[in-house]
């Protein structure tokens, strides 16, 4: 079974634990805060659910209907992941100020809550750590939006334990919505960021600007071998890197050496940046400068260097 599909399956079972655990506090004492934590996990066990579901499906290899792969399926899932902790978010602020408006009180001690919310960040802390480990070995988009989710509820739940500690020693029964007005921030913030790192792979926005870097110093080792390179394009589907790139060679360069010549860039840039797919197009020098490289063109074969590059490679 693939690694991210036992991660997803990992944070479904202990989400489902934390949302059953502080519905029945955050009810029983009467808590805004607590409830609000039990939405958030609510939520996160539909994140959990959602990025179970798009990681099976972006681990089946391409076939003829998605000849490309079904990497961006993660991408999918993390915007609509995003989109329900707005939604969240929203209904804990209406809450909130619902309370501060009319009024109410916890109708038992918040130190069951405050409990509830200790055990949540410890259980959420090492599951997000868990899924960041799978999610930065496999390069799961799905996965880390999920671990994110854990992580924010980690703040979150630490949060509402430290305003439930405070309104048990003051007394001030307004500090429960004034902390789920704080949880509901940070929900909307982290929701943002999950948005845009899921969004912008669907637009084929091109890699971080490192890892472009990478990728041209790979190519510049071989500098010597061709002419010049132009229209380095790349992009992110799911964990899937997608590059290519138009590579210009001596006219007279025998097709053999060019192939090796592209198979031997395209290996060191995976070798590299995992899971990347590389297209390099191999295109004639059509330049008429006085160049040492093409006046040299009728002669390679005759070049010793050559066939010592071409069987380094191989």
């Amino acid at each position: 079974m693939d690694a991210r599909v036992r991660a997803a399956r990992v944070s479904i079972i202990s989400n489902i634990s934390l949302v059953l655990g502080k519905l029945m506090i955050g009810y029983g004492i009467h808590s805004v805060s607590v409830m609000s934590e039990a939405i958030h996990s609510g939520l996160d066990l539909v994140a959990a659910l959602i990025a179970y579901f798009s990681v099976r499906v972006a681990s089946k290899p391409a076939d003829a209907e998605h000849q490309y792969g079904h990497g961006k399926v993660e991408n999918i899932s993390g915007t609509i992941e995003a989109l329900l902790i707005f939604v969240a978010a929203l209904w804990i602020i209406y809450e909130a100020v619902r309370r501060l408006m009319t009024g109410g009180h916890l109708v038992t001690s918040a130190l069951a809550g405050a409990a509830v919310m200790a055990g949540a960040s410890l259980v959420n802390y090492l599951v997000a750590n868990f899924l960041f480990r799978v999610a930065r070995e496999t390069e799961s988009v799905a996965l880390d939006a999920d671990a994110w989710h854990l992580r924010t509820d980690v703040y979150t739940s630490v949060g509402v334990l430290v305003g439930l500690l405070a309104l048990q020693l003051t007394g001030f029964h307004w500090l429960d919505p004034v902390v789920a007005l704080v949880v509901a921030a940070m929900i909307i913030k982290t929701a943002y960021s999950l948005s845009r790192e899921a969004l912008l792979p669907l637009m084929d926005t091109s890699l971080p600007a490192e890892e472009e870097q990478i990728i041209k110093e790979i190519i510049a080792r071989h500098a010597d071998q061709y002419v010049e390179f132009h229209k380095l394009r790349t992009r992110k589907s799911g964990r899937e890197r997608q590059i290519d790139l138009h590579l210009v060679v001596p006219r007279y360069e025998h097709i053999d050496y060019v192939h090796d010549l592209c198979e031997h860039i395209s290996d060191e840039i995976k070798a590299s940046l995992p899971y990347t797919h590389v297209l390099i197009h191999a295109e004639p020098c059509t330049s008429i400068r006085d160049c040492t490289v093409c006046r040299e063109c009728p002669e390679q074969e005759k070049q010793p260097s050559r066939a010592k590059y071409r069987e380094g490679w191989r």
